[in-house]
């Protein structure tokens, strides 16, 4: 069976459309507005219907100082069409009865063309009949993956957007083939997929500021189950946060280590040579092994402070041939204290001068 087609099956087999909230956009965005400006901005998996990606980076155009703003559509998209209407595909060429058609939409100017004192995105819906804007049907389907997509890829400065969770390897893999930024979502679950943990470890992808333990609630289609009415949208719960590889300042600081070592308190993992710290606020200051640290840990971690060196739960993510001594000796990458397997551990190591 032909690639393409395995990866079609699979998006068919998941449910993962989830629409991000306007609200949940604005709160991590405003972090970021000094490496917006002058950039060309690509939301590849946000159709322009549906977005609130679209819709903010296109109502902050010039507040932020965009260049450039690019948004694709997929003609698989289930509610094309029902949240932002604004665009019939009239000055496409396209006729009203088409439904689902892969869209490709620039905004290169955003002025307050209706004299009402903002610009909005009434104004967006006027300027796409301008030069400067254009509104076109793309040749294919809108995939991220497809060569036209790409093109838009290698144009842009920055990748902003909500990935398909169940292509999100694949998706990461094709933005640091290309070298982009990005500023994107997915499940948390993610942390612990050896692929993006190994650019994690490797300081080339960090959580964003909203804290990892504060999960978000996803607009779903009509088809999906969901767990309560928000604004007049179907919400339901996610376990989801930020990556990024744009400078977040919070990494910058150092945590604040106060407890000291004892062997009763942190219990050493029978099977993994590192001792296990149950909180990140725990971590012992005059300690300098390697130390098996909550998920949480990533929302603080400063790389000048601490070095990563695997991950553990059932297998261990880094040490795949076996170079930690003890894992190597039991042929388990399991952490288990007295027996008992835990949480799955970050192991960490300090560095440099702690303070």
């Amino acid at each position: 069976m032909a690639k393409n087609e395995t990866l079609r099956k699979a998006n068919r087999a998941k449910k993962d459309e989830f629409y991000t909230q306007l609200t949940d956009i604005e709160a991590e965005m405003h972090h970021y507005r000094e490496h917006f400006r002058g950039k060309v901005i690509f939301c590849n998996c946000d159709d322009p219907y549906e977005s609130n990606f679209f819709k903010y980076f296109a109502m902050n155009f010039n507040f932020l100082g965009l260049k450039k703003l690019i948004a694709t559509s997929y003609s698989g998209s289930p509610i094309a069409g029902q949240q932002l209407p604004l665009f019939d595909g009239r000055n496409a060429g396209i006729t009203s009865s088409d439904t689902k058609i892969p869209y490709k939409i620039e905004i290169a100017e955003v002025t307050d063309e209706n004299a009402d004192g903002a610009t909005d995105l009434s104004d967006v819906e006027y300027l796409i009949k301008n030069k400067k804007n254009v509104l076109t049907p793309l040749k294919g389907n809108g995939d991220f993956r497809s060569p036209e997509c790409i093109e838009l890829l290698r144009e842009a400065d920055i990748v902003v957007t909500n990935p398909p969770f169940s292509l999100f390897r694949e998706y990461v893999a094709l933005l640091m083939e290309y070298g982009k930024k990005f500023i994107i979502i997915g499940n948390k679950n993610a942390i612990t997929y050896q692929e993006i943990f190994s650019y994690i470890a490797q300081n080339e992808i960090m959580t964003g500021y909203r804290n990892i333990n504060s999960d978000m609630w996803f607009i779903v289609p009509d088809k999906y189950d969901y767990e309560k009415i928000e604004n007049g949208n179907r919400v339901k719960h996610i376990m989801a946060c930020w990556f990024t590889n744009l400078k977040v300042k919070k990494h910058d600081e150092f945590i604040t280590l106060y407890k000291n070592y004892t062997p009763e308190e942190y219990p050493r993992y029978d099977n993994f040579d590192a001792i296990n710290v149950d909180k990140v606020a725990e971590i012992p200051c005059d300690y300098d092994g390697d130390m098996g640290v909550p998920i949480t840990f990533l929302d603080k971690h400063n790389p000048e402070q601490f070095e990563i060196i695997d991950a553990l739960n059932r297998y261990a993510l880094l040490d795949v041939q076996g170079t930690n001594e003890t894992v190597r000796k039991n042929k388990s990458h399991t952490c288990n204290i007295n027996g008992k397997s835990t949480y799955f551990r970050i192991v960490i190591r300090k560095k440099g001068i702690q303070v």
